[in-house]
């Protein structure tokens, strides 16, 4: 069996099945045996791990996986890459589960459960610009059992996860990430190790999930409506946007009193506050809202 990790190999096995890219799913492939490597040593994959993989193509990434951990689950939402997968490319490995479903309506829990006994699990990811946010949010928010989510983005995407208040990047991705893990920028990879060639570079970026999140806010939902109202209109100062989110139900005098209360002035913009405001802010709007 080939390796994937060359343009000669991946390109006889495209041509084998007749393979064309599917622009909707955003497919890329990795060329670079190297690049790979790296992933999974950014990932600390070993023998003890199930690594979920989420996206796996035509399993490039997967067969390196399959060599270096325990067990790997592959979802694939792409049915014409189903064939290649199991007939061919990863034939050859026993330790390995190829789902062909959307990740976002997989039971990821039940996964766990059955091939982890419910112990957290690592997921390696390469994912298309289209769909990172929902994907990475949907692992968090549904607190499947996580050590890490070690995947490749857009660049720019990857920056946006691990920036601070005041940057032009910082915004809700960097507050919800960094309120469920640690994110580490473990290398950047040239557009040129892809086929076919994308327009940007991607970077990968590990996500170590927290035990417990770095600031206690007392309704975590609440809270990233709130997040995410104070940069759907960037240019408006915090109050008018968390004044304009229906969803909220907020009125301008609480938020006014919320910000005095915190020693903020009126005129604060969203992208300044850290997340530990925006929990602080959080609760006292909370009771605000009760009370009046």
């Amino acid at each position: 069996m080939a390796s994937l990790g060359n343009p000669t190999n991946t390109i006889a096995i495209l041509q084998k099945y007749n393979f064309n890219f599917q622009k909707k799913f955003g497919q890329n492939f990795l060329i670079d045996a190297n690049i790979l490597q790296n992933i999974i040593d950014a990932a600390e994959v070993t023998k003890d791990d199930c690594v979920l993989e989420i996206g796996p193509g035509i399993g490039t990434m997967t067969q390196y996986l399959c060599e270096n951990a325990r067990e790997v689950v592959a979802v694939e939402i792409d049915k014409n890459l189903i064939p290649i997968l199991e007939n061919d490319t990863l034939a050859a490995y026993d330790n390995i589960t190829i789902i062909n479903e959307d990740i976002l309506k997989v039971d990821i829990n039940k996964i766990v459960q059955e091939k982890n006994g419910g112990k957290p699990i690592k997921v390696v990811a390469n994912l298309p610009y289209y769909i990172t946010t929902p994907i990475i949010m949907g692992l968090f928010e549904s607190h499947v059992p996580l050590d890490s989510i070690t995947i490749m983005v857009q660049k720019e995407v990857a920056d946006r996860m691990q920036v601070g208040p005041g940057t032009k990047d910082y915004g809700a991705l960097s507050l919800a990430v960094q309120y469920y893990a640690k994110p580490k920028v473990m290398l950047t990879v040239p557009a040129s190790c892809f086929m076919p060639r994308p327009n940007v570079d991607s970077a990968v970026i590990r996500l170590t999930r927290y035990q417990n999140p770095p600031v206690v806010a007392k309704d975590e939902h609440f809270m990233f409506n709130l997040i995410r109202a104070s940069f759907n209109q960037r240019r408006k100062t915090l109050v008018n946007g968390l004044t304009n989110a229906a969803e909220l139900k907020v009125t301008k005098d609480n938020v006014l009193a919320a910000l005095e209360q915190m020693g903020l002035p009126a005129t604060i913009r969203g992208e300044a506050l850290t997340l530990e405001q925006f929990a602080l802010l959080s609760d006292i709007l909370l009771v605000r809202n009760k009370v009046s």
